[in-house]
């Protein structure tokens, strides 16, 4: 059993438990994943995304690695497992959260004696990860929700939600606590395209919650903003630059387009996201495949021979951001780089 999580570690069998989101809304299927390849094809193909989520899903990965090692020696069980980090590590080049959860569980296993040792610190340091990430959203939720009016309508972009957490969601945990606390929340959901996160995700997921969700095509944004029935846009983000925020292809439109129209834009994020060592121009977008786009389901709707562009996520400068959601508290404009690494502004 799940316990309502997304991802876990399942200690029965010393596997990885995850809902497939590719089959959303239509199949809630469980995967159970004993092997590194198929937890690397998981990610790659989406069965588990979102920031947080691919963190715990980095950290569990290392657990499984080292779990099925059969390395008897600590040098050589290190670099197996290191090796197996490195294929994981590669599979999302833009979302920091994967490389920081696998970084941690290396980490923790570093100074143990022996393989056993290893192994142990391995189980510990991921399951603490997994705990933080549900401390870590609800806090995002309760220092996010007064920010929202206390009858408001608010739109969201992809999904930052529990599927894209292990539970509660960051930019979908900010508009849970505003419910829990008896804020009037509605919502409005992009479909995300090309993937439609947005309709089939988030949509799945405030349905079950009962919070009240309207799905529009993305290029109704402006035509939606324009009649005033936004209150205040809140999104995710897979890195944060102390110049600009990644976050799904879509994200930095949605940005311009609140700016005009004067509306609050603001992003909900862990600190596990914020990569300050990096500008904009550093980080490398991720390029997914042709099909994509060029079909739906089974039908194709794109000539053979025809080309296109598929960029993952795209980069909002953060001077289009009103503010930055932490587990530590609000970071406001000018975001300096101490208030930043902080995660609050004093």
């Amino acid at each position: 059993m799940n316990s309502g999580f997304t991802v876990w570690w399942d200690q029965k069998t010393g596997s990885i438990g995850y809902i497939d989101q590719t089959l959303l809304p239509n199949e809630e299927r469980i995967v159970e994943c004993r092997s590194i390849r198929r937890l690397a094809k998981a990610i790659q193909r989406l069965e588990i995304r979102g920031a947080p989520a691919l963190g715990v899903a980095g950290a569990f990965g290392i657990l499984l690695a080292a779990s099925r090692c059969r390395k008897k020696t600590l040098e050589p069980f290190l670099a197996a497992v290191a090796r197996d980090a490195a294929m994981l590590r590669s599979t999302r080049p833009t979302a920091v959260n994967l490389g920081w959860g696998i970084d941690r569980v290396l980490d923790a296993m570093m100074d143990a004696p022996d393989v056993p040792g290893a192994q142990a610190a391995a189980l510990t340091e991921a399951e603490k990860i997994f705990s933080e990430d549900t401390v870590c959203c609800h806090a995002i939720g309760e220092h996010g929700a007064p920010l929202l009016p206390d009858t408001c309508t608010i739109l969201t972009h992809c999904n930052a939600g529990a599927l894209a957490c292990s539970s509660w969601g960051t930019a979908l945990g900010v508009i849970r606590s505003a419910v829990k606390i008896g804020k009037t929340v509605s919502v409005i959901a992009c479909e995300t395209r090309p993937l439609l996160q947005g309709s089939r995700l988030t949509a799945w997921e405030l349905a079950r919650d009962g919070i009240p969700i309207t799905v529009i095509t993305d290029s109704m944004t402006a035509h939606v903003m324009r009649s005033g029935t936004i209150d205040a846009v809140i999104v995710g983000a897979d890195r944060i630059c102390g110049d600009a925020v990644f976050n799904k292809i879509g994200t930095y439109m949605h940005a311009v387009l609140a700016r005009h129209h004067k509306i609050p834009f603001y992003v909900a994020a862990p600190l596990s996201t914020f990569d300050l060592t990096r500008k904009a121009r550093e980080v490398v977008i991720e390029e997914r495949g042709r099909a994509e786009i060029a079909t739906i389901g089974n039908r194709t709707f794109l000539p053979p021979g025809v080309p296109v562009q598929n960029p993952a996520f795209d980069a909002t400068p953060v001077n289009l951001v009103s503010a930055i959601i932490t587990e530590k508290g609000i970071i406001r404009p000018p975001f300096t780089m101490n208030d930043m690494k902080q995660g609050r502004t004093k």
